[in-house]
């Protein structure tokens, strides 16, 4: 959950934001977040109440781990002394493996490490940077996982871009060698820390690259059997460009954004590419947004006819 909090005099307005707006929707009941993850809200608003460096506004990523709750805490003025003991102590009473804290949007800093921050990702533990982009629910990324791994081929080698921290790259590693791309370098350095530690540097290699600025070109897109690719809300209208130009015979387009993610179905199917399948995964309950995964493959002889015609 990512928490906005806003001071208003003596008190804290602690939730998410209005849909569209900057204003903050307090909470103080909630029957979508996890237990685990609302038992923190009412001692959270107190910790940001005590704390100086909350002059007006904070926000709080609490990401659940096996190991307990991540928190990555952004204020809008440096921490005090006593702010930074009030974390410690707050780390402690609520038995959290880690808490970090950054001045806005400042690489973030560890206030506290009682022990490793870890979560699992088929099977192989990870140490996620503070802050980092999880799926919003267990049930969520399971079924993300499983229909990505179901649409692979056979054979080949698999190329993931925007891998993120290895939510599903190391589903992949059980089926192909795995070659995986991250724009974030926090982000790209666990997922390699992780496959290294578990023993698969031979089968998963990692690389830090902006994928919009510096897509992968299709030369070296060519030799993979398919493409997995999780981009953000913005798409991947650069790297789709290329993937098509590649002629990957399967393409799996994992997406939050229906605008977006047809604007880059449309970008395969011209140029050969079919839909096979398109599976929605409804993650946020209570909401209109759905994840989808489609999965794409490209008839080779169609799609070379359909390039001529082009």
């Amino acid at each position: 959950m990512d928490f906005a909090a806003r001071r208003l005099g003596s008190s804290i307005a602690l939730g998410l934001h209005q849909s569209r707006s900057a204003e903050i929707v307090d909470l103080h009941a909630c029957t979508v977040l996890h237990p685990a993850l609302f038992a923190l809200v009412e001692p959270l608003r107190d910790l940001l109440r005590r704390l100086q460096a909350v002059r007006r506004e904070a926000s709080i990523v609490a990401n659940l781990l096996d190991s307990g709750v991540d928190l990555l805490l952004r204020t809008d003025a440096p921490l005090t002394l006593p702010d930074r003991m009030a974390i410690v102590a707050f780390a402690r009473a609520h038995d959290l493996p880690r808490v970090a804290w950054a001045a806005g949007k400042d690489t973030p800093e560890p206030i506290i490490l009682l022990r490793p921050p870890t979560t699992s990702f088929a099977g192989i533990a990870v140490t996620p940077p503070p802050g980092a982009f999880l799926q919003a629910s267990a049930s969520g990324e399971a079924g993300i996982v499983a229909t990505v791994c179901a649409a692979l081929p056979a054979k080949g080698q698999v190329a993931e871009l925007f891998a993120g921290c290895g939510t599903i790259t190391f589903a992949l590693a059980r089926h192909a060698r795995v070659s995986a791309w991250e724009g974030d370098p926090a982000s790209a350095a666990a997922l390699r820390d992780g496959a290294n530690h578990a023993g698969l540097a031979g089968r998963v290699t990692v690389a830090q690259r902006d994928l919009a600025r510096q897509p992968i070109p299709s030369k070296d897109l060519a030799r993979f059997a398919a493409v997995v690719l999780d981009p953000p809300f913005a798409g991947a209208a650069a790297q789709t460009a290329e993937i098509a130009a590649a002629k990957v015979p399967v393409v799996v387009y994992v997406s939050c954004n229906p605008a977006t993610l047809a604007r880059d179905a449309s970008a395969l199917c011209l140029a050969g590419y079919r839909i096979e399948a398109a599976v929605p995964i409804d993650q946020f309950l209570w909401s209109a947004r759905l994840e989808s995964v489609t999965v794409f493959r490209r008839d080779a002889v169609a799609g070379e006819k359909r390039e001529r015609r082009s």
